[in-house]
């Protein structure tokens, strides 16, 4: 693959849309589309630049016995969805800072414990450059309303058994349903 360029096509609040044109070992000029939350990438470096974006808690009870999920409407699909509990990190912060007020935020708990911060992976590598750090913990509290007025989400615990049915009924979003269905494995 030899990149050409990069083009602008569509700059929105907070992605924006790029065609990237790039030429195949065969000789083949393509265009890729893509979405950033970057809003100027001029250069084939920025695409895979160090910048972290986001945030996902995988988050457990005192006991280990429960995994948090978050029931969330999604309106790219158009409908409801489990996950787990995801955010921006915001300027200046860290992603230990980012998890402990987006988890409040969406559920209401307190991040009790980190256990360990993984490598930062892609959200949607066919389609976006957006970056994740997923962070493992554990939490507790009461559960509370979002405390955003444009998300409806509806945080609870639940254990194995539940997930398991869950998983035969419900959509998840992908990087939950398969740490999910690893996670609850009989």
């Amino acid at each position: 693959m030899q990149f050409k360029n990069i083009e602008k096509i569509h700059e929105g609040k907070y992605l924006t849309r790029y065609d990237i044109q790039y030429q195949t070992e065969t000789g083949r000029t393509k265009t890729y589309e893509i979405i950033s939350r970057k809003h100027n990438i001029t250069s084939f470096e920025q695409l895979h630049d160090s910048h972290i974006d986001a945030v996902v808690m995988i988050l457990h009870d005192s006991t280990g016995q429960k995994i948090l999920l978050n029931h969330e409407f999604r309106m790219a699909p158009g409908e409801w969805a489990y996950n787990f509990p995801a955010g921006l990190i915001d300027a200046g912060e860290d992603p230990a800072q980012a998890a402990t007020r987006e988890l409040f935020e969406e559920t209401g708990l307190k991040l009790d414990k980190i256990d360990d911060i993984w490598k930062e992976s892609y959200s949607a590598i066919g389609f976006c450059d957006e970056k994740t750090v997923v962070v493992t913990g554990t939490a507790s509290g009461e559960f509370l309303p979002s405390n955003s007025d444009v998300e409806e989400i509806h945080a609870a615990w639940y254990t194995k058994e539940q997930v398991r049915e869950l998983l035969k009924t419900h959509r998840f979003a992908s990087r939950t349903q398969c740490y999910c269905k690893l996670w609850a494995k009989e």
